[in-house]
């Protein structure tokens, strides 16, 4: 058993001290997913101690472009939205972040973008100087962190592909798949049946996310509708009844 295996301890198999892993991170995703998940039971009961629960409406700003970073976060549940505000005003969505992703830049003073809330959000928090101490102390949580923040670099570059070379129909499909991936299933849904999720993103964000106009996201959402690759059965609420035949239509 590998010793990133062996640390994987959870609250029927606890710590040779009879440490418990603490209630509030039982069912955290965030710690088997995450970057949490290279933690023990004593480590875990060390981190609840300082950390705490944040939760975030729609359109509350977290940290602010260029803002002092002095805490860091897991996302527990909802979509974060990454946002680069010009000299004049002008906004540009970067990137989105889902559960269980880990949100900040160890090694930085500032943030370097605008971290929002796309939907309602909850966040497990906790201070920087932690974060660096799990760095140097924890073995293998600096290499799950760097796993992590590489998955995301992967994912930007797929992106950079989607917006570059593109049909605006294909760039629809790929943003529906992208949700659809991270989106949970329904309790008692069938893994092969449809998925069903709801749009973190209004219209005109998704337009400056997909570099389009308004117009043509919605025109592209109707033209989907259409073919039968998804059902909307609201302004936000989407039913993709097969998600292999709409990957098909993202022009990979």
């Amino acid at each position: 058993m590998s010793e990133l295996a062996t640390r994987r301890l959870d609250a029927h198999n606890p710590a040779p001290d009879g440490t418990p892993v603490p209630r509030v991170c039982q069912s955290c995703e965030a710690r088997h997913r995450g970057i949490c998940g290279v933690l023990t039971p004593e480590e875990l009961a060390h981190l609840s101690k300082v950390s705490g629960k944040k939760l975030l409406a729609p359109g509350d700003t977290l940290v602010a472009d260029e803002e002092r970073v002095v805490s860091f976060a897991n996302i527990l549940t909802g979509v974060v939205k990454l946002t680069k505000i010009l000299a004049d005003g002008r906004q540009q969505i970067v990137g989105l972040q889902f559960a269980p992703d880990f949100l900040g830049r160890p090694f930085s003073k500032a943030s370097k973008i605008s971290i929002e809330a796309a939907t309602s959000v909850s966040l497990c928090t906790f201070p920087r100087a932690e974060l660096e101490r799990m760095l140097r102390d924890v073995p293998g949580f600096e290499h799950r962190l760097h796993e992590q923040s590489l998955a995301q670099l992967d994912e930007a570059r797929e992106w950079m592909v989607t917006l570059g070379r593109k049909s605006a129909r294909e760039k629809v499909a790929s943003f529906l798949v992208m949700i659809a991936r991270h989106s949970d299933p329904a309790p008692g849904s069938d893994e092969d049946g449809p998925v069903t999720f709801d749009l973190p993103l209004t219209r005109a964000d998704m337009a400056d996310f997909l570099g389009l106009t308004i117009e043509t996201v919605s025109r592209q959402l109707t033209a989907l509708r259409k073919t039968g690759a998804i059902r909307l059965e609201s302004n936000r609420h989407v039913i993709v009844p097969d998600i292999d035949r709409l990957e098909g239509m993202m022009g990979d």
